[in-house]
């Protein structure tokens, strides 16, 4: 059982923040809420709060906030790269892997569930994305980390960053009836 006061508020990340849990948190504890027995008054309050999804001045910040970060881890990779850290690549590119999903989420007006799991499931079904679910697994699929491979993932997932979450092709007329779940 989820207690919580209804207080859910949103982060400013520094360099080296994200990915936060303020949609997870809004999905999980309103979205796809069930509350135990009957829906009080609090509750349908955070509901038209928070449904179909937070306010357009809210989500262009965020948006560009998780886009940033993502694009920053994706730039540390290869330096981390050339030093020999291979690990610590790996690590930025999971880092903005996360940080593309929130940002896809965010741009898509679609709250989720997590970031690191059921990711078959939120991409292909609930953003109808089967066609880049396809490409997302093999981001992550490394067969040497002490090879140039971590930056060449890094260079798939930039791509696909810029493709399906820069702020102009998901502005206040791209809204998607019955895309926020």
């Amino acid at each position: 059982m989820d207690l919580f006061d209804g207080r859910m508020m949103p982060t400013v990340w520094d360099d080296g923040g994200g990915p936060d849990s303020f949609e997870i948190e809004i999905g999980n504890r309103v979205a796809y809420a069930a509350p135990l027995g009957e829906m009080g008054a609090y509750f349908r309050q955070l509901q038209s709060q928070w449904l179909p999804y937070y306010e357009e001045e809210l989500r262009l910040s965020r948006l560009a906030m998780v886009h940033e970060a993502s694009a920053r881890d994706l730039d540390a990779v290869p330096f981390f790269l050339g030093r020999g850290l291979y690990f610590q690549a790996f690590d930025r590119l999971y880092k903005a892997f996360q940080e593309f999903l929130q940002a896809l989420f965010v741009a898509r007006r679609t709250y989720p569930l997590a970031y690191n799991k059921w990711i078959g499931e939120q991409v292909n079904e609930w953003l109808s994305l089967p066609d880049l679910y396809q490409e997302l697994p093999q981001i992550l699929s490394v067969r040497s980390i002490e090879s140039a491979e971590t930056g060449q993932k890094a260079d798939v997932l930039r791509v696909l960053l810029e493709r399906w979450t820069c702020l102009e092709p998901y502005g206040r007329d791209a809204a998607q009836p019955g895309a926020s779940r």
